[in-house]
């Protein structure tokens, strides 16, 4: 068994093997190619969280989706550049609206220089972006469209928060829809629509983007609990030190206080209390917290939703033939949701 993308991905078909490799290979030169400028800082910047890694895990379904059709078609691997750039550029975006430090296992960009010229950095990437789409055709061009405005849209969701008298956990689905699932749905949908397949196997394919898109979202609301810094390139409890709702607290909340649940009460009281560096000893009662959240049922809840989104996914791949490319799909839907265990 060989192994191929991201997490460990086990793909047996030598021809898939070959292909994806190829594939991924042509993605990264690209974003390489893409991420340069005439000006040397602009591709310092650019290529910062670039060189930094990344799953890669929208170009490898642009990859896998293509499977579908001609994988060798030309408007393939630049449609997987545009989604990576894309995410890209959201996270410069993300790590400046959550003041964080840390991006995969680095410092991030308004760490290292300055929110400004992050926030520019983020700009420079879509352009890139956008201007390697208008090559792809218009079709290309709305579906990024559309994609992006869900995406913007979660995300000002997000901050504006859930309205008065709704389910604070289903505005947060909401919000991943948009901010997560929008790109990976439109990543799925790529592969298909530019290597020429059926268009009710693009639409089945985008409907499984849609769902695995949520389950790895919230595989790593589970891992910024549950992981140590170097399995998920972050600080663990960087949502909660920053009261940033995830799942987990979400479901949490949800629930009434139950003094019979080890740690239930004191959990809610730190995270009542909030981790402000200014509030004394802030550091000691947020280690506290994640320990009491790695041990509480509202953990192992999170988990359950997460697998029910992967295997949703799974279930929505049922009317497309059966060929190695299918079997690769129905295998992240295990990876995705062993990330959690």
């Amino acid at each position: 068994m060989t192994v191929v993308g991201p997490f460990g991905l086990s793909v047996q078909d030598q021809a898939l093997q070959a292909d994806v490799h190829l594939g991924m290979a042509a993605v990264e030169q690209a974003l390489c190619e893409a991420t340069k400028s005439d000006v040397p800082f602009i591709t310092v910047t650019a290529q910062h969280l670039l060189d930094a890694g990344g799953k890669r895990f929208r170009p490898l379904l642009v990859l896998l989706a293509a499977q579908f059709g001609d994988p060798n078609a030309p408007g393939v691997v630049p449609s997987a550049v545009v989604v990576e750039l894309t995410h890209l550029a959201t996270l410069y975006h993300d790590d400046v609206m959550d003041e964080a430090l840390v991006r995969r296992s680095t410092v991030s960009a308004n760490a290292r220089w300055d929110n400004s010229v992050a926030i520019l950095t983020g700009d420079f990437l879509f352009s890139r972006a956008s201007k390697i789409l208008a090559g792809l055709g218009p079709e290309a061009v709305r579906l990024q469209a559309d994609a992006f405005e869900r995406l913007v849209t979660g995300q000002i969701q997000e901050t504006a928060g859930p309205r008065p008298g709704e389910d604070p956990v289903q505005h947060y689905l909401d919000v991943l829809s948009g901010k997560t699932g929008s790109l990976i749905a439109v990543s799925c949908h790529f592969g298909a629509l530019l290597a020429g397949a059926d268009q009710r196997v693009a639409e089945v394919l985008t409907q499984y983007g849609e769902r695995i898109g949520l389950a790895f979202q919230l595989a790593d609301d589970i891992l910024d609990v549950a992981s140590d810094s170097e399995e998920s390139g972050k600080t663990p409890g960087t949502d909660l030190r920053e009261g940033v709702p995830t799942l987990p607290v979400l479901l949490l909340r949800a629930a009434e206080p139950d003094p019979d649940v080890p740690g239930d009460l004191r959990l809610r009281e730190l995270l009542d209390q909030g981790f402000d560096p200014s509030l004394p000893d802030a550091d000691e009662r947020h280690a506290e917290a994640l320990r009491l959240l790695r041990a509480h049922p509202a953990l192992v809840r999170a988990r359950e939703h997460t697998l029910r989104y992967a295997e949703a996914a799974r279930a929505q791949l049922a009317p497309l033939p059966d060929c190695p490319a299918k079997s690769a799909l129905e295998g992240l839907c295990d990876a995705v949701a062993l990330r959690t265990m």
